[in-house]
């Protein structure tokens, strides 16, 4: 039933670690696919498994409403409703303050969501949320926040922070299961001081790993690196960092310089849907008719099964002509272009050469010129 958190290598900020859960043990900095009700569209376990998946997310918004916590609960948990028997994560509905913003109403007790699914009034509070998340099983629970859109007016911002200080009190004295750990959950948007606050009163708690929340929601790249950088020299360097909704490569590639361990996104997997293939230079929108005769798979150096076994000719014809397949081994790709690049970005931490790996990535992303944005974020990390 271990939780534990070790860092095992170090260049600059950047950093490798060993995360031990009671479903398994994994490498970080690590790429957690998104599994909003309890599956990574279109793709099976198995799958999931061969493409080097590790941590798989689910929602608890989403699951309360169907199939239901006490279904789940009573067909074993996340890992025995689902067969996915690694480890879980589960958010705690704080997104959903933002996402579902027409549709809720914040008050001190928690925030009362009108469903978008029937109409009907669910009041989800720290405790209600807590008592899901037991329900479901996961072995990462995050305590319950309030999300804020960008931009937001700076008092706002304050007033949430505070109340998310607040709920995450009343989360931890909810939490029954010691077999899930509980990450509490930065806020303040892009005000320094702001962030400052929120994560010093944060790690008071003393929790097991720390999230860094409301970023990644509209806002320019060259405001969430500071906040980024803010953040990781604030956390304990011996407990998971966690920067929440994070999928872009180039984000992934200047949040481990800035010493984030783990990720998430719906990135990959959407943009699959919509024909896009990640690679090194972008995206291939195989949805263009130029890569109608295209012998060459997506990515060469890729391993996945789409680039082992199908040309991109193939592959846009299938989206081309709306395949469910192609949208498949996209999203398949997608994720493991991303945790190859962890793998990659892993590797090079090992080897001390991060500063090289980060300079070709960048060099092929912008053969133009490096984005100011990133280039700062390596400086800052001192890998530059």
């Amino acid at each position: 039933m271990a939780f534990e958190f070790r860092v095992l290598h170090q260049q600059g900020k950047a950093r490798t670690g060993r995360l031990a859960t009671p479903h398994g043990e994994v490498a970080t900095p690590l790429f957690m696919p998104v599994g909003t009700q309890a599956t990574v569209k279109g793709l099976s376990n198995r799958e999931l498994v061969e493409i080097g998946s590790r941590i798989v997310l689910a929602n608890t918004y989403h699951l309360l409403l169907r199939p239901g916590p006490e279904r789940v609960a009573r067909l074993g948990g996340l890992h025995g409703f689902t067969g996915y028997d690694g480890p879980w994560l589960t958010d705690s509905g704080g997104f959903q303050v933002m996402s579902l913003g027409h549709r809720r109403v914040i008050s001190e007790e928690g925030v009362a969501f009108s469903s978008h699914l029937n109409g009907d009034r669910i009041l989800l509070t720290p405790e209600r949320s807590i008592a899901v998340q037991e329900q479901l099983g996961a072995d990462i629970v995050m305590a319950f926040d309030e999300c804020p859109p960008y931009p937001s007016e700076r008092a706002y911002l304050k007033s949430s922070l505070e109340r998310t200080l607040r709920w995450l009190e009343r989360s931890l004295a909810a939490k029954t299961r010691a077999d899930q750990a509980l990450f509490g959950i930065t806020q303040g948007g892009v005000e320094p001081d702001l962030r400052r606050t929120s994560t010093l009163e944060t790690i008071r708690f003393d929790l097991p790993g720390y999230a860094i929340g409301g970023l990644a929601v509209g806002e320019p790249k060259e405001k969430m690196v500071p906040v980024v950088d803010l953040s990781t020299d604030l956390l304990p360097e011996d407990r998971p960092r966690y920067l929440m909704g994070v999928g872009h490569p180039e984000d992934l590639v200047a949040g481990v310089a800035l010493g984030v361990d783990l990720f998430d996104c719906v990135y990959p997997t959407r943009t699959g849907r919509f024909g896009y293939a990640l690679v090194d230079e972008g995206r291939l929108n195989l949805g263009s008719a130029r890569h109608k005769d295209d012998p060459a798979p997506i990515d060469a150096a890729c391993d996945c099964y789409a680039c082992r076994n199908h040309s991109r000719a193939y592959l846009t014809h299938l989206v081309r002509t709306e395949e469910l397949l192609g949208l498949r081994l996209l999203s398949l790709h997608n994720l493991r272009y991303l945790h190859r690049l962890m793998e990659r970005a892993r590797a090079a931490i090992e080897a001390g050469s991060y500063d090289a790996f980060a300079r070709s990535f960048a060099e092929r992303r912008w053969p133009d010129g490096t984005p100011a944005w990133f280039s700062g974020a390596l400086t800052r990390a001192g890998v530059w």
